[in-house]
């Protein structure tokens, strides 16, 4: 089938919580759920999250580069000053426009989470 501008595509989804890890939507691709290196330093799960993401991204044939709105998740807002160490190592100045908000979360030792709106066009 050939797809469209119009056509709404979503991948990596998890009939178990309800949940697609990935949707393009026209020049959009909004990515959930990016998170890795539970139970570890929270420098270490918002590199694994960002890993998380870029793989998810390379499986649509963008990279971090074409990221432009990112939303993170902290157990702890406090954590915030480490991720503007990872993200300067990681984005390389091609920066996201971003939000980061305190949440409680399901798994256990999890720290931060992110989920990504990129561009495709």
């Amino acid at each position: 089938m050939i797809e469209s501008k119009r056509d709404i595509i979503r991948s990596d989804v998890d009939e178990d919580y309800a949940c697609s890890g990935i949707v393009e939507a026209g020049d959009l691709v909004f990515i959930s759920y990016c998170f890795g290196n539970v139970g570890q330093s929270i420098e270490k799960q918002i590199i694994g999250a960002i890993d998380t993401l870029e793989k998810r991204l390379e499986s649509k044939g963008l990279t971090l580069e074409s990221v432009v709105n990112v939303k993170c998740l902290f157990k702890d807002i406090m954590d915030l000053p480490v991720l503007k160490n990872v993200f300067k190592e990681k984005f390389k100045g091609k920066f996201p426009s971003r939000i980061a908000i305190q949440s409680d979360f399901v798994i256990e030792g999890l720290l931060f989470q992110l989920d990504a709106v990129a561009f495709k066009g």
